[in-house]
């Protein structure tokens, strides 16, 4: 007679899947929620698609000088998806604010059927000069913006994010310079944070470091004075004049070759 082979009394059988009620419903959780989550997303796809509430028009609130039309126009048709509620206004405002000439952009939707939008552009007051060649320009705010111009600008040049100083500083030597009817049209400041100025009729100015005891306003107030008096009234070409001496300068003068 055969005998019967049998498990030993310790060794328990494992169960199987379906013998595991805890597991059925974690994955039938799962496959509910993966299945709700596909049917959201086609959902929302096939809202998007609907002809319904569909967007006509983009309204710009406020008259633009340096942004084109055409710019506009290919901003809109690549960011503009969807319907009036479902497009991504975060996305629109994001892409406009990618054009060259663009600070900041505001979205809005616009009963029934438009995108209000509102553009604040750059305003160039000055070039950056970048050791790389790059064009780059100074906004009023002192924000460096990637941008063309064939305006007639100051240029400045300084190390990396010190461009709201230099326009700053800038600002000063102008209000500083008007009563010698002079005006900076290169401003650098140096690694070293030393200033030097190139004036409009191609005087070079060497103003150094600003200092707690030889400020900056005391160089350029010395300056001034002495071109009232004597430079503007000699026949003397000057091209460098270094003011960084406590309590008088140095004059380079430009030789006269015939």
């Amino acid at each position: 007679m055969a005998k019967r082979s049998r498990r030993p009394a310790n060794e328990a059988e494992t169960p199987g899947f379906w013998d595991r009620p805890v597991l059925i419903n974690l994955v039938a959780d799962l496959l509910i929620v993966f299945g709700v989550a596909v049917l959201a997303w086609a959902a929302s796809v096939a809202v998007q698609r609907l002809p319904v509430f569909p967007l006509r028009e983009v309204v710009v609130t406020h008259p633009v000088e340096q942004v084109t039309a055409a710019q506009i126009e290919q901003a809109a048709r690549a960011s503009l998806i969807g319907n009036f509620f479902t497009v991504d206004l975060d996305g629109v405002r994001a892409a406009f604010e990618k054009l060259p000439w663009v600070r900041h952009a505001a979205v809005r939707r616009r009963w029934p059927d438009a995108v209000e939008l509102d553009l604040e552009e750059h305003r160039a007051v000055a070039r950056w000069r970048q050791a790389d060649g790059e064009s780059r320009l100074v906004n009023s705010e002192g924000e460096v913006f990637a941008a063309s111009s064939e305006q007639v600008l100051p240029t400045f040049a300084g190390p990396e994010g010190s461009a709201g100083e230099v326009l700053a500083r800038y600002r000063e030597f102008v209000q500083a310079l008007a009563g010698i009817g002079r005006r900076p049209e290169v401003v650098v400041l140096s690694r070293r944070e030393a200033w030097q100025l190139r004036l409009d009729d191609g005087l070079l100015l060497e103003l150094g470091r600003d200092e707690a005891g030889h400020p900056l306003a005391e160089r350029i107030a010395r300056f001034t004075a002495y071109y009232r008096a004597a430079l503007a009234r000699t026949q003397v070409a000057a091209s460098i004049v270094d003011m960084r001496y406590p309590n008088g300068f140095a004059l380079r003068v430009a030789s006269n070759k015939s």
